[in-house]
């Protein structure tokens, strides 16, 4: 037994020593913080790092830190090497393990402010008392955040926790990437799962959840539809907090420069929801020193059903003088934390990949173009979509298409897919960068004024071809919603509006 003891003592003073590489350019210590407790427990939740320091930091030349995350069910990252280029570059670094994954324990509540965001929290009060780090004031250090997806998401818990529990945060900067704005209406927008996306979640990290969380994921991607009842109810109780978009409607933003990378080809966490971070999490003032890069990346699945088609790519990191967004997250940094002078422009704008594969650059989105659309006739359940002309090219569409419509259905869970999409003849159109939005009557429609959000693009429409609007009663990202029969879904009165760049 006292050998056993003695182990389990040397174990942890490992795990809390600091490990010097033999080139001693980076020291790099392990440790864990003690967080929030899991509901009805009392014991701490731990929150394990891997903290990088360079070389050259010390007490009398402090340097910035960058903390960094992973994506969801992964862990945090432990080698000094994946990290060069930021130390190289005059940062020291923190990677961390996200509640209930790596070493962490507790359970994943998917960036609620009361767990994760207070996990992000205790971090930075970690980082607030290491002497090498450069601090603005008394327990106020000088910090930026990377990482995308989950690792996104803790950036904005982070943030925004700070902000709603002391009036302020200490972050400086972000970057996060392919992340959301409302978890709810990224995984099942309009109450239609995204099961496609579920599924592969689910597979990676379901168990992670809270039991009865688990339990309604499992019949979020049997029925693709939205628990009814207690167990619906209770799931939006879980949602409910878990984004900027709950922050935005307390009344709180954030006034600190990000720089935001979001896939424009991402079919879970699509442009719309990177466009609502940029347009109303952030003070206008913020805003001016922020930068929006969409590319042609990210969760992405290809569109088969409807054919749809994306240019893999990010022009506009190298329009703006960078070979890749990493790179471009470096240069971010450079600027608003070591006030180094490092040429880069675009602030305050919109930098968009098309579905071809170059950059737009926008000021702004507002539509400015309004189509009016004759009656529309679909299938919900089963049969083939229409393509519904709008335009002849040359045109260019870009940002968040709505439209408005008197909506009438036959039976009630009618749902039909809607997006834009480019060809020659409706028969050869293909969906802009993979991406479908659903129209959801629970309830028998008979008339009712909706407004719905299609899937934000960036588009060129070359002379010789058509912008088409398409609906469609089957989407491959939405697989296996189950209506109770197959029926129709009329739209009359309809005004679709774009935003057409010059």
């Amino acid at each position: 037994m006292r050998r056993r003891v003695l182990a389990l003592s040397a174990v942890v003073a490992l795990l809390l020593s600091p490990v010097v590489p033999a080139a001693a350019a980076t020291t790099v210590t392990n440790g864990c913080v003690a967080s929030v407790p899991e509901p009805g427990t009392t014991t701490p939740v731990r929150i394990c790092y891997s903290l990088f320091k360079p070389a050259a930091a010390s007490p009398q030349q402090t340097v910035p830190l960058i903390f960094h995350s992973h994506g969801w069910a992964g862990s945090r990252t432990t080698d000094p090497a994946a990290f060069k280029v930021w130390l190289d570059a005059g940062f020291g670094v923190l990677s961390f393990d996200q509640r209930s994954f790596g070493q962490s324990t507790g359970v994943a509540h998917v960036m609620n402010p009361d767990y994760e965001g207070r996990d992000v929290v205790k971090l930075v009060d970690l980082v607030a008392g290491l002497d090498w780090v450069t601090k603005q004031g008394p327990g106020d250090p000088l910090i930026g955040a990377t990482g995308g997806s989950y690792g996104g998401g803790y950036q904005f818990a982070g943030a925004f926790t700070e902000l709603r529990d002391s009036g302020r945060t200490r972050f400086d900067a972000l970057a996060p990437e392919i992340t959301w704005w409302d978890l709810k209406e990224s995984l099942a927008p309009q109450e239609a799962a995204r099961t496609m996306w579920l599924s592969i979640l689910f597979a990676g990290g379901g168990t992670h959840l809270p039991p009865a969380v688990s339990k309604s994921f499992v019949t979020l991607i049997a029925t693709g539809a939205w628990p009814p009842g207690k167990e619906g109810r209770d799931l939006d109780a879980f949602f409910a907090k878990n984004g900027p978009a709950w922050h935005v409607r307390q009344g709180r933003k954030l006034d600190i420069p990000v720089l935001i990378g979001q896939g424009i080809s991402d079919n879970l966490f699509n442009l719309n929801q990177g466009l609502a971070n940029f347009d109303h999490a952030l003070t206008s003032r913020a805003r001016s020193k922020s930068i929006f890069v969409g590319y042609n990346a990210g969760h992405t699945l290809p569109s088969v059903v409807p054919p749809g088609y994306a240019t893999a790519g990010d022009p506009c990191s190298i329009a703006l003088g960078s070979p890749s967004f990493s790179d471009l997250s470096i240069r971010f940094m450079r600027l608003r934390l070591l006030n180094q002078s490092t040429g880069l422009s675009g602030f305050g704008a919109y930098h968009l990949s098309t579905a071809a594969g170059r950059c737009l650059t926008q000021r702004s989105l507002t539509p400015n173009k309004r189509y009016q659309l004759g009656k529309i006739v679909a299938s919900t359940g089963v049969g083939l979509p229409v393509n519904l002309p709008l335009a002849k090219g040359p045109i260019t569409v870009a940002g968040t298409p709505t439209l408005t419509a008197n909506v009438y259905t036959v039976i009630p869970r009618s749902v039909a897919y809607f997006a834009l999409s480019v060809g020659k003849t409706p028969l050869t159109a293909k969906v802009v960068q993979n991406n479908t939005m659903p129209l959801r009557e629970q309830q028998t429609a008979r008339g009712v004024r909706r407004t719905i959000e299609l899937p934000a693009i960036a588009v060129d429409v070359p002379a010789g071809q058509n912008l088409y609007l398409t609906v469609t009663p089957v989407a491959d990202m939405y697989a296996g919603q189950r209506g109770p029969l197959p029926g129709m879904m009329m739209l009359k009165n309809g005004v679709l509006r774009v935003h057409s760049a010059p």
